[in-house]
């Protein structure tokens, strides 16, 4: 690694990462919270490869992003991924706890926030996940809303996802979403997806299917001075997805549960996942799973598309061109 100095952020990259970025070829970052903190081992290794694989699909270079030695690795390698996965106790880090695990020269498992830091600090314009965070039900009492959303509004990614989980609010985080000039854009769908369904019963603002006129609005947000992301959003697979009624009945039970339970705060996503699971026969992890890997597919899509349009326009690769 090139010596920085002290104030700076390390940043070591796997060799296959930095060539691609070097040579401006499409790369998409990806979150490593989904290692540590989502299934069990082995399948969240296998699945973490199947994520990567659907990003080289799309046509680009994934970059699994983490936290170790007091370093954001930006690509891990396949003993990485099989050590994220099997070790037990690997926290999660998010925007606000990076510079503190950095200085402490600890690690962490990146969540969507603070791959977003990471992504834009590595010079990586495009970002895949199944899901955003966004605002709890019962914010307006308990001010509950995801880091990644205030995430989006600092860092100049583009978020390739499945829209928001349904355990969420949806209405109030389009109204988040609209109020901080972050653009929504649906692929495929004209309604805002919920995470493993297919529709949250929300309109999307703007439904584009051509992936290339995707890539010259993100260049043009950019090149107009926003200091933020874009949200693409691409439903899941028909046979993937989730009935919308079901899983809204599921969630209803888990969030009376948590409330007698006395789940607040950053737990209760976990346990309403779970909770839901459960009263669904594991049917939302099964589609959990399945739109990891498809919108890695898409957000490799997009990322090639991008990458493209920077070379067609003769741009340096970075977020100001148009």
């Amino acid at each position: 690694m090139t010596a920085t100095p002290r104030t700076a952020v390390p940043l070591v990259f796997t060799e296959e990462v930095r060539e691609a970025l070097h040579e401006g070829r499409p790369v998409v970052a990806l979150e490593s919270n989904v290692i540590t903190h989502g299934l069990k081992y082995p399948h969240n290794a296998e699945t973490a490869h199947q994520v990567e694989a659907a990003v080289r699909k799309g046509g680009a270079v994934p970059a699994t992003i983490c936290v170790e030695d007091g370093a954001v690795r930006v690509g891990m390698t396949d003993a990485d991924i099989e050590r994220f996965a099997s070790e037990a106790g690997i926290p999660k880090v998010s925007s606000r706890d990076l510079p503190v695990v950095l200085a402490r020269g600890g690690r962490g498992a990146t969540t969507v926030a603070s791959s977003l830091v990471a992504a834009e600090l590595a010079g990586i314009p495009f970002f895949a996940s199944a899901g955003l965070g966004g605002v709890h039900r019962g914010a307006e009492t308990t001010m509950d809303v995801s880091s990644d959303l205030i995430q989006l509004t600092r860092s100049k990614v583009a978020v390739v996802c499945a829209g928001a989980k349904m355990i969420l609010d949806l209405k109030l985080t389009m109204e988040y979403l609209e109020t901080q000039c972050v653009p929504v854009v649906s692929y495929g769908s004209d309604d805002f997806p919920a995470f493993y369904c297919a529709s949250s019963g929300v309109r999307s603002p703007h439904r584009v299917d051509d992936e290339d006129l995707i890539a010259r609005i993100v260049r043009l947000h950019w090149a107009a001075g926003h200091p933020g992301g874009v949200v693409v959003t691409a439903p899941p697979r028909e046979e993937d997805a989730v009935d919308p009624e079901v899983a809204e009945a599921a969630i209803r039970d888990a969030l009376a549960q948590a409330d007698r339970d006395g789940v607040t705060g950053q737990g209760l996503t976990k346990y309403l996942m779970h909770a839901v699971d459960r009263a669904t026969g594991g049917r939302t992890a099964q589609a959990n799973m399945a739109v990891l890997i498809s919108t890695a597919e898409v957000g490799g899509r997009m990322a090639a598309a991008y990458a493209r349009a920077v070379a067609e326009e003769g741009g340096a690769g970075g977020r100001t061109g148009a």
